[in-house]
């Protein structure tokens, strides 16, 4: 085979390979710089010349390193993007990458198309795992991959050209106010009275109520300050952190009920204080464990499952005690935009998605409301 002629900058050559038997499209990205594409036959390269050519001049064509799809997401996640994750985002983004890595990791990146994504999604679901689940691991892929965009290693985002599975929520499971009231009555002297009973009015997440402190609270207003939220997280132990949206930092208001509760629930955790001493953990909080420590939310779980089971109230996960609280708040006929407020969502759409589906129902008090500032009882027109 003759000597191939050099070729200068942003120029290109298609020939033709015996040994290998294809066709060759190569390209010169730079000084001493080449990037060659093979295939079976010679159209399909002189196709990709031009094609790499015109990408090459809008500076879209990807010309750095060939990497293998998973040890590239290995490398973002732990030298790229984990500095900007808290370490749940991070935890979380790990094993979305792990579920990745089992079935597409060894391909090249550049040769990722768009079909094998789509298949790997109908695959996850088939397996077991949640729509939900599969639209995080979308998300992730699609974050990586647009910064290898950035970094020239491929000349488009695969994970554009791919529509995630639809998210399938599940059903959530609020309680009206006459089975709130059934369940509160049922943990009477319980030792979670009161955290279940300010989950209910406040509608707190299970993290915050977990790292709500004494000093969160002033007694004089009446009042409390959600700053942080924790969680178990394994290998790391409790981890506090603050709420993710600046809405997330919020004040709530509290009812005089609510408020003698508390004064009663922090006499009765100095007690349990003297009765352990020295290995009392000094943490200032309001739902400690029997030492003081954080309360291990897994524990917390099973009990609030056996509390249910004991009250007659159906089966619902803690987090639905959120829920349960903004919807009696909308049958009481409070503002949305308040409710926005105490829940602590950073966009009125957020709590409208969430709860808009109780409105219609209460467009009968609406009537009502016309009915006393324009009827007519006598009837007279």
């Amino acid at each position: 085979m003759t000597e191939k002629k050099r070729r200068g900058h942003n120029e290109g050559t298609v020939y033709y390979e015996p040994d290998r038997d294809r066709w060759v499209a190569e390209v010169s990205i730079g000084p001493g710089k080449r990037k060659k594409f093979r295939f079976k036959t010679k159209q399909e390269a002189i196709k990709k010349k031009n094609e790499a050519l015109r990408e090459l001049e809008r500076k879209t064509l990807a010309t750095g390193p060939q990497r293998k799809l998973g040890d590239y997401l290995e490398d973002w996640i732990e030298n790229v993007h984990k500095d900007n994750l808290r370490i749940s985002t991070y935890v979380k983004y790990k094993k979305h990458i792990k579920y990745i890595v089992s079935d597409l990791g060894e391909i090249w990146l550049q040769k990722l198309t768009p079909e094998q994504v789509t298949r790997f999604y109908t695959k996850k679901i088939k397996d077991g795992l949640s729509s939900k689940t599969v639209h995080g691991i979308h998300g992730v892929l699609k974050l990586a991959l647009d910064n290898a965009v950035r970094w020239n290693y491929v000349s488009k985002n695969v994970c554009d050209l791919v529509k995630p599975p639809r998210v399938v929520s599940r059903e959530v499971v609020p309680l009206d106010i006459e089975q709130a009231r059934m369940l509160l009555e049922s943990v009477r002297e319980h030792r979670l009275e009161v955290l279940l009973t300010m989950a209910v009015v406040t509608g707190m997440r299970r993290g915050e109520l977990l790292a709500l402190t004494w000093s969160n609270i002033d007694f004089e207003r009446h009042s409390l300050q959600v700053v942080h939220t924790v969680d178990y997280i394994p290998k790391y132990g409790y981890v506090q952190t603050e709420p993710k949206t600046k809405a997330g930092k919020r004040l709530i208001r509290l009812p005089a009920f609510l408020m003698d509760m508390l004064k009663a629930h922090r006499v009765q955790q100095e007690e349990q204080r003297s009765k352990v001493g020295t290995a009392w953990e000094n943490r200032d909080l309001v739902f400690p464990d029997l030492k003081g420590g954080y309360f291990n939310p897994n524990y917390l779980l099973r009990v609030f499952k056996k509390i249910l089971e004991n009250a007659g109230v159906p089966h619902m996960h803690f987090h639905d005690l959120r829920h349960s609280a903004a919807t009696i708040l909308l049958c009481m006929g409070i503002n949305i935009k308040v409710i926005q407020s105490l829940l602590g969502h950073s966009d009125i759409s957020i709590t409208l998605g969430l709860y808009s589906h109780l409105l219609p129902t209460m467009q009968q008090e609406v009537v009502d409301k016309w009915d006393e500032a324009f009827g007519n009882n006598d009837g007279a027109q």
